[in-house]
């Protein structure tokens, strides 16, 4: 899909099978599984989203799902298939790893971070894509590399911590390229970061875990995973009102793939999809 000088594609780097309990917190399950229907060990389906941003002189990859370095163990919890590797999406896409010049991580919990390294010589785990530089917010990092007890089930160092050359470390909001930005937000973890690329008067805004699918656009709906739960509600009351307003192109992190707006009728913000999807 054209948007401005920018090329983008929304994409699944495969599924995972989370905790219907975790994704949505405090709504009793009567009511959320209204929305995603549990399997018999109460996981609901969550696809691992991608953006791929491009333009003539860059290819820019946000989120890189959960790789195929995961043992056996993980991959039944999470019912994930390891074959679903982001590579092999891009590879569909004509596009070769060395070819992507950034990488944007939302956070770095395995679901997102995951495809950031590959298995090299030796089995010793390397960056995926070895001309991009990983846009990364400081603190995410720091955190990562430290996790406590609440936050250390989701951070696998084998993901990112052979990144540190390719690294470049932001605080806050920065600008990337002309036109597309990062801004942080804390509540999933305590520095998050969302997309915003801003095209000739457009908006396309591709959210984070604070806000992973439409079924979290009801105020209450957040996750149990969710460290800083109070910060993650004042910020989707910061963001909701100016997607609507200001008509924003959304994309989620775990939702199906596809384009749409956010709407408010009846005093409930719902999502509205493209009718023709990219």
């Amino acid at each position: 899909m054209r948007f401005g000088r920018f090329e983008v594609h929304l994409f699944s780097a495969g599924v995972f099978k989370q905790d219907g309990g975790l994704m949505f917190g405090v709504v009793p399950k009567v009511v959320w599984e209204r929305a995603l229907k549990p399997d018999d060990r109460n996981r609901v389906t969550v696809p691992m989203n991608c953006l791929l941003v491009r333009d003539d002189r860059n290819v820019v990859l946000l989120e890189t799902g959960a790789g195929d370095k995961l043992e056996a163990k993980w991959l039944d919890v999470w019912g994930i298939d390891p074959r679903e590797h982001v590579l092999h999406k891009l590879k569909d896409r004509g596009i070769d790893a060395d070819e992507v010049t950034i990488v944007l991580n939302t956070h770095l919990h395995f679901d997102h971070a995951g495809g950031n390294t590959v298995r090299g010589e030796r089995g010793r785990p390397q960056p995926a894509f070895p001309r991009a530089r990983y846009v990364i917010q400081r603190v995410e990092w720091e955190d990562a590399l430290h996790p406590h007890e609440r936050s250390r089930a989701s951070y696998f160092a084998d993901d990112f911590a052979p990144l540190e050359r390719a690294a470049e470390f932001v605080d806050g909001e920065a600008e990337i390229l002309p036109g597309l930005r990062v801004v942080r937000v804390k509540g999933h973890t305590r520095a998050t970061q969302y997309l915003l690329l801003r095209q000739d008067g457009r908006t396309l805004f591709f959210s984070c875990d604070f806000m992973m699918s439409r079924h979290h656009l009801p105020l209450p709906w957040i996750p149990a995973l969710d460290l800083y739960p109070m910060d993650t509600l004042a910020a989707k009351k910061e963001l909701l009102p100016r997607a609507v307003a200001e008509e924003w192109l959304v994309a989620f992190t775990h939702d199906l793939p596809r384009f749409g707006h956010v709407r408010e009728r009846d005093g409930k913000y719902v999502f509205e999809e493209l009718a023709a999807q990219p």
